[in-house]
């Protein structure tokens, strides 16, 4: 069996990348539309629905054979930057979700 090179595991690295970023970018337009239909400030940072989000993404992490610890960390700076989004959005003072 040939030795894998560094060159090659990072190519990979990259196409996975590109795929995280479109499905980034189809979360963040349900994230844009929801933060538009929530009553207030409070219904957007729901922190209820983060834990219930973290508890669940970290059950699938561990499903699949990924570190629940890494999945959480990711998640929550993820849920964080599309709270500020859609505080954003929610507020009417932010682009539409073709701009953002």
């Amino acid at each position: 069996m040939a030795e894998r090179r560094i060159e090659d595991v990072r190519a990979e690295i990259d196409a996975l990348d590109r795929q995280l970023v479109e499905l980034i970018a189809q979360r963040q337009l349900r994230v844009v539309e929801a933060g538009a239909l929530k009553q207030d400030r409070q219904a957007v940072r729901a922190p209820d629905r983060v834990e219930k989000v973290i508890g669940k993404v970290r059950a699938l992490a561990a499903e699949v054979g990924a570190s629940p610890e890494v999945v959480e960390q990711t998640y929550r700076a993820m849920i964080s930057a599309f709270i500020d989004l859609e505080l954003t959005v929610h507020d009417g003072s932010g682009a539409s979700s073709e701009t953002v």
